[in-house]
């Protein structure tokens, strides 16, 4: 519980030092983290908090035909949108991958604070998925424009962003656009996921009751059945894409087990996938030069690899 206090306290206090949508407009990120596009993902359409969700786009200068939409943590409460979303992006960008930053709905403070969706709907999901969904759809209309291969568009999550990309795999047969009125003629299938030191189960000793209440909603978040099917480790699908995953065992935050029992779901299916369990590291290293350990950073270049072996006419800059 200390932990997870003085993890939520650091959270508080990265938000109200940085305004970071406010630097993406005008260039100035405290890194100089600077995309080359803004999308409005619901531009004229009636979606309750759209104008809030936007893409940011990094175009690589020699694009190798891959794309990631990343999608940072925080719990579906807010987003670390600096370690885990715009530096992501920019180091995907420098190896030939064109990334598109997610800045997905979540429920914000205020309902961690005062528990108000107990009687307003707020943010909650299906909302988050959808904007998934949305990323998905955009992203493979726009393929063409971005150099983009429309059969190597895929998705990588941290924590609750982990939760989200996977959910994007497990559910892709479900329209949730169709719900909000959009129709598509595209696959909602990711290419390949990663989920990186991700929230999985919302059953049992394991569950990451903070990203549960986000997601759910205060009123919701104790129904079985709706825990129960957001339960990732009970809803791997035959054709799941392949998935490379990552978790530290010291992780204090989300309990590591939540990776076992997907690397144990995914193996029982026949899923293609890799996963990597690093003993140190802690939780919300992401594209850090300075949090987790040596190991667990380790994780970009092991990714490449695995990518390099999923499209082996692919090579990239690894950068060392």
């Amino acid at each position: 519980m200390k932990v997870e206090i003085i993890y939520i306290s650091l959270c508080i206090l990265a938000f109200l030092s940085f305004s970071w949508t406010s630097d993406c407009k005008t260039g100035k990120a405290r890194n100089a983290v600077t995309p080359t596009d803004t999308i409005n993902l619901w531009q004229d359409m009636k979606i309750h908090r759209g104008a809030s969700v936007k893409m940011y786009a990094f175009r690589p200068e020699h694009p190798v035909g891959i794309s990631v939409i990343v999608c940072p943590g925080g719990s579906y409460f807010w987003l670390d949108k600096q370690n885990e979303g715009l530096e992501v992006g920019k180091w995907l960008q420098s190896r030939g991958i064109t990334a598109f930053v997610l800045n997905y709905r979540t429920a914000g403070f205020t309902s961690f604070f005062w528990h108000n969706r107990r009687v307003a709907r707020g943010i909650r999901y299906p909302d988050m998925i959808t904007d998934g969904q949305r990323a998905l759809q955009w992203v493979w209309e726009h393929s063409d424009d971005y150099g983009i291969d429309k059969d190597k568009i895929g998705m990588m999550g941290f924590s609750a962003g982990g939760h989200l990309v996977m959910s994007e795999a497990c559910f892709s047969d479900t329209d949730f656009l169709e719900a909000v009125g959009v129709k598509r003629e595209t696959d909602l299938r990711p290419a390949f996921v990663a989920p990186i030191y991700p929230v999985v189960t919302f059953n049992g000793p394991y569950t990451h009751e903070r990203s549960c209440r986000g997601l759910l909603g205060d009123k919701y978040k104790k129904e079985r059945l709706l825990r129960d099917s957001l339960s990732l480790e009970k809803h791997i699908p035959v054709g799941c894409p392949p998935v490379f995953l990552v978790n530290c065992v010291d992780d204090p935050v989300v309990d590591y087990h939540n990776s076992v029992l997907l690397d144990s779901a995914l193996t029982s299916i026949g899923v293609a996938h890799r996963y990597i369990k690093y003993e140190t590291g802690g939780h919300g290293f992401g594209m850090s030069d300075n949090l987790g350990s040596d190991e667990s950073r380790n994780w970009k270049y092991e990714f490449l690899d695995w990518l390099n072996n999923l499209y082996k006419e692919i090579s990239f800059d690894y950068g060392y």
